[in-house]
């Protein structure tokens, strides 16, 4: 059996390519290492998968620690052969201090990492291996696929401290047959050795295999499964193809083993979430999981993720039939399709993965994508100017402009450059720019005509006339309080009032007085004081009768329950016994001089979902019997579009019980 040894590529008479300069060609990018590392082998997988089958690409990261069994394996496998000097060669070190943390990115489904192993010997379309493993830089062959240059592979080195990748694959040789291939790589520094003939210089780059021919080959066949085993690496079933890419003692940043995994399964749900939607039917392309120590992170469902489902939203608006066609009228060219969405929301609370892509607290975005539907990166628009609403959307480039796209990219595939493209390809991505902004434009110029009599103001500029009311602003959504006279739902303040004492008068009726600061008080009957009682006999003062009451608690609120954006009022009914609630709903126009409770044309009004007790459980019913007491209640209420949403509560006592 064939023990592999390092094999360290000195300068040829030729020259060649230092390590340093293969490591640095993916620039200085804005992301992190974890985020290109997902974005870039997704990529490569997708790029990979099998053409003849519909089954979905299954990609998994996986980490965990080289435990006892495999430890000695590890270090007498890997030190042999290996360069003297942690400055040349720092693998050594990392075997040698302990415990040695490993991440593995694993695809299946794709064809994995085939044709011939030797460079010179690659003149034929399939020359996956040497693509990955040899040659630097060379041109995508993938119609439409998400990768360009394959600058993108040197990710797995820089996120490794020691620059060392392990690489196991299985793929069809061009007899048909399956083939397990093995080989390390390590990408490093250029350096001069000393050696017995004299000093001689070294790029830097480093293989480990079967050194026993000219060139340093990959381990193949049986050998290539049991130096795997011995490793600890997971073996492939007995059909399977696809590749495996152990990145040794990789640098997480200085977060925990469980926190890598949970940034990277989020990672991999912002980059990569137009592979896991269902659409038209369509089953999902890809299959995403992270592990760690055994332990499963799952990647978060895009629909069910906030602010996610909004971009999945945009993106079926854009293959439906609201989607709209961009055209560069000179020279004339169709760039691609749009979808936009915009909603109701409760602001967001950023996470690492989201802070990444620079959103914060407000969506206002438009998703980037070519033809692949790998996501180039989110573009930001104008900022809504209220955290209470946000606006998604999603650009594809048309398939004819695929390259046009793919050369304004830089080797990470997180932007387009226009300045980097010569006309007229740089006016193409321009006018991409702007067509977008213009529908940005169309979406926030949110003008309405309001019913005869009613104010004149288009609803969109409510905005900044509302912007200090909650949720008011852009024209969305929002919910005010509101004082109405002999209404029981007048709100004073969110303090109850237990009695109000009252001086008597001589004509032996009582009338109220200034109530206390911070209180609220009920309506009777007879308009405001018909609940104040003459007590005949007494003297002194009378006490308030506890009639009912609504106490608000805090102001309204946005929340998700389920695929509704809802808006919720808190409160309490005070008095004790049953009692029975009402919603009083209506909209706010500016200049209008009050509510509305008739919709203007073409708008909406609010509607009650229900009333949903201290429990959780939903009371679906226009009126609601509650126990009064200090148990506290919520009204879910969908807002009205494009207006300001008036939520009140009335109540009443229940006779009879």
């Amino acid at each position: 059996m064939t023990e592999p040894r390092w094999f360290s590529q000195p300068y040829p008479p030729e020259g060649a390519s230092a390590a340093e300069g293969i490591r640095n060609q993916l620039g200085r990018p804005e992301l992190d290492l974890l985020t290109i590392l997902v974005r870039e082998s997704a990529q490569n997988s997708w790029d990979a998968r099998l053409l003849t089958s519909s089954a979905p690409v299954d990609y998994n990261i996986n980490m965990w620690t080289v435990g006892p069994a495999h430890a000695v394996a590890w270090r007498e496998l890997l030190l042999d052969g290996a360069p003297v000097g942690t400055d040349k060669f720092p693998l050594r070190e990392s075997l040698k201090r302990g415990p040695v943390r490993v991440l593995a990115i694993s695809d299946r489904g794709t064809r994995g990492l085939g044709g011939p192993t030797r460079a010179d010997d690659a003149v034929g379309p399939d020359r996956d291996f040497v693509s990955f493993i040899r040659n630097i830089g060379e041109p995508r062959d993938t119609a439409l696929g998400g990768g360009t240059y394959g600058f993108g592979k040197g990710i797995f080195y820089l996120l490794s401290k020691s620059g060392s990748v392990l690489v196991h694959s299985r793929c069809r040789t061009a007899q048909g047959r399956h083939e397990t291939r093995l080989i390390g790589c390590t990408l490093w520094k250029s350096y001069v050795a000393n050696e017995p003939g004299g000093d001689r210089r070294y790029t830097g780059r480093h293989w480990w295999g079967d050194t026993s021919g000219h060139v340093v080959e990959p381990l193949v066949g049986t050998e290539a499964e049991a130096t795997a085993q011995r490793l600890g690496l997971p073996p492939f079933k007995p059909e399977e193809t696809g590749t495996t890419i152990v990145v040794i003692d990789p640098n997480m940043d200085e977060l925990e083993p469980a926190e890598v995994a949970g940034y990277l399964a989020e990672t991999i749900t912002w980059h990569l979430w137009p592979k896991m939607i269902t659409t038209g039917g369509t089953p999902p392309a890809m299959r995403f999981s992270v592990t760690c120590d055994g332990i499963d992170h799952p990647v978060p469902d895009p629909r069910e993720t906030r602010p996610l489902k909004m971009f999945v939203a945009a993106y079926e608006t854009m293959t439906g039939s609201e989607g709209r066609d961009l055209e560069c009228r000179k020279p004339k060219r169709h760039l691609g399709r749009l979808g936009l969405v915009k909603r109701i929301m409760p602001p967001l609370e950023p996470t690492r993965a989201s802070r990444m892509l620079d959103i914060e607290d407000v969506i206002h975005h438009v998703c980037l994508m070519r033809p692949a539907e790998l996501v180039v990166t989110y573009r930001p628009g104008p900022k809504p100017p209220s955290t209470n609403q946000g606006y998604a959307g999603v650009f594809r480039a048309d398939e004819e402009m695929d390259e046009t796209y793919a050369k304004a990219e830089p080797p990470t595939h997180d932007a387009w450059n226009p300045q980097s493209l010569e006309r007229p390809e740089s006016t193409f991505v321009q006018t991409t720019f702007t067509r977008i902004g213009e529908a940005l434009d169309g979406l926030l110029s949110l003008g309405g005509v309001t019913r005869p009599g009613a104010s004149n103001v288009a609803l969109g500029a409510a905005s900044s006339m509302f912007s200090g009311l909650v949720g008011g602003a852009w024209g969305i959504g929002g919910a005010t309080a509101y004082s109405k006279p002999g209404s029981t739902a007048t709100r004073a303040s969110k303090q109850e009032v237990e009695e109000v004492s009252v001086p008597r008068q001589p004509s032996g009726r009582a009338v109220p007085t200034e109530a206390p600061s911070g209180t609220e008080l009920s309506a009777g009957p007879g308009g405001f004081g018909e609940s104040f009682a003459d007590a005949p006999g007494s003297g002194g003062t009378n006490t308030v009768r506890r009639r009912p009451r609504v106490q608000y608690v805090d102001e309204p609120y946005y929340d998700d329950r389920g695929d509704d954006t809802v808006l919720v009022q808190k409160f309490r009914l005070p008095v004790a016994g049953p009692q029975r609630v009402r919603i009083d709903l209506a909209v706010t126009l500016p200049g209008s001089g009050g509510r509305e409770i008739d919709p203007p044309i073409g708008a909406s009004m609010p509607v009650l979902l229900g009333w949903e007790d201290d429990e959780g459980r939903l009371h679906a019913a226009e009126a609601c019997v509650i126990e009064g007491g200090e148990h506290v209640w919520r009204a879910l209420v969908r807002p009205a579009p494009d207006t300001m949403t008036e939520i009140g509560i009335k109540v009443e006592a229940v006779s009879g019980r």
